[in-house]
C-alpha cells in the first residue's frame, strides 16, 4: 500500500501527495506504520528544494505576499511551488479554519502549485507537528520551492527557522512593527526582512519605516558572520518588488552555499528531528502508561488539598513509570 502510494506521489499525483500528508499529520496510531513508510521512502529518494519560512503577525499579509511570490515563480521561474500553511486551532475540539488557501486564488489555479494548509493543533513555534515529514514528501513529489507559512502570533515562531533554509519576517511599515525591530527573538532569526503592503503605505512612511528596521538590526548579533539581513519592500504588483526580493533570498543561498552553512544548518536542523521525535515518543508512551494515569490521579487529591508539595508529586508519578 505504501510503496503504491508512493509511487503515485512521484508521479505528481496531488490526491495521492494529501492523502500521504494526511496519514502523517493523523494521530490514529493505525496510521502510524505507514507514514513511517511513506517518509521513509521520502528520505531514500533524497530529493531538495529550496525550503523558505515566511513568517509575521496575523494581518501583515503572509498569504498575500505568498501569492504573489508563489505566482510569479511559476511564471517567470518556471518553478514548481508548493505551499505548507499552518492555522490556529480551536483548543477545545482542535478544529481550524484553514482560510489561507482562499487568499491564495491565483497560486491556487496554477497546475504546477500545490497549497496544503494544516492545523497547528497546540505545536508551539508556528509550524504545524508533522511539517518536517510534509516537506519530505512534497519534495519526492517533485516540488523544488518549499514554502511554510507560520502561524504567526508573535515573536515566537522560533521553530520555523530549524525547517528552512531561508526566514523570511513580514512586517507592516504603518502599524509600528517597523519598532519591534528593536526586540530580540525571531528578530535573531530572521534572513531577510520585508515591509508589506508598500503599494498603499505613504512613501516617506516606508522609506522611515526601512531606514528604522536597517538601523535597528544594527543592535542585534549576526546569525551568521558575514551576513546581515536586508531590508525589502513588497507590493501587490509582483513586478515591482519580487525580483528584488527573490535577488535577495538567491544571494543569501549563494553565501549560505559558499561558506559551508547551508550544509551544516540541514545537519543540525536533522539533529533536531531526532530529539523532537524521541521527545514526543516518550512523552506519548508516558501519559499512556496506566500506572503514570493512576497515579496522576491519586496525586491530584493530594495537591488540590495541599497535603504535598508539587515537586514530591511530580517525583512521586515519574517513579511510576515502566522501566
Amino acid at each position: 500500500m505504501s510503496n503504491q502510494l508512493f509511487d503515485s506521489i512521484v508521479l505528481g499525483d496531488r490526491l495521492a501527495l494529501a492523502k500521504a500528508i494526511t496519514l502523517v499529520e493523523s494521530e490514529n496510531p493505525n496510521h502510524q506504520n505507514e507514514a513511517d513508510e511513506l517518509v521513509s521512502l521520502a528520505l531514500k529518494l533524497n530529493k531538495s528544494s529550496l525550503r523558505i519560512g515566511i513568517t509575521g503577525a496575523p494581518g501583515v499579509g503572509k498569504s498575500t505576499f505568498i501569492n504573489t511570490l508563489g505566482t510569479w515563480l511559476i511564471k517567470e521561474k518556471h518553478k514548481k511551488v508548493c505551499v505548507l500553511a499552518i492555522d490556529p486551532s480551536s483548543q477545545k475540539n482542535h478544529g481550524s479554519i484553514l482560510g489561507d488557501k482562499t487568499r491564495m486564488e491565483t497560486l491556487s489555479m496554477l497546475e504546477t502549485a500545490y497549497i496544503r494548509p494544516s492545523p497547528a493543533k497546540g505545536t508551539l513555534g508556528g509550524v504545524a507537528r508533522k511539517t518536517r515529514e510534509s516537506i519530505l514528501l512534497c519534495e519526492a513529489a517533485g516540488y523544488d520551492t518549499i514554502i511554510v507559512e507560520t502561524l504567526g502570533v508573535g515573536q515566537s515562531e522560533y521553530l520555523a527557522d530549524s525547517l528552512v533554509d531561508c526566514l523570511l519576517l513580514l512586517l507592516l511599515p504603518n502599524a509600528g512593527d517597523d519598532l519591534q525591530a528593536i526586540k530580540r527573538g525571531i528578530m535573531e532569526l530572521a534572513d531577510l526582512i520585508i515591509l508589506t503592503k508598500a503599494d498603499i503605505t505613504e512613501p516617506a512612511r516606508l522609506n522611515q519605516a526601512i531606514s528604522d528596521v536597517a538601523n535597528a538590526l544594527q543592535f542585534i548579533p549576526n546569525k551568521f558572520e558575514g551576513h546581515k539581513p536586508s531590508v525589502c519592500k513588497s507590493s501587490i504588483n509582483p513586478n515591482e518588488t519580487v525580483p528584488a526580493i527573490w535577488a535577495d533570498i538567491e544571494n543569501f543561498i549563494v553565501f549560505q552555499q559558499s561558506n559551508g552553512n547551508f550544509n551544516s544548518k540541514r545537519i543540525v536542523q536533522k539533529t533536531e528531528w531526532i530529539k523532537e521525535a524521541v521527545k514526543e515518543k516518550l512523552t506519548t508512551d508516558f501519559f499512556n502508561d496506566p500506572n503514570i494515569k493512576k497515579a496522576i490521579d491519586v496525586s491530584l487529591s493530594e495537591w488540590l488539598t495541599g497535603k504535598n508539595s508539587l515537586n514530591a508529586l511530580v517525583d512521586a508519578i515519574i517513579s511510576k513509570r515502566k522501566i
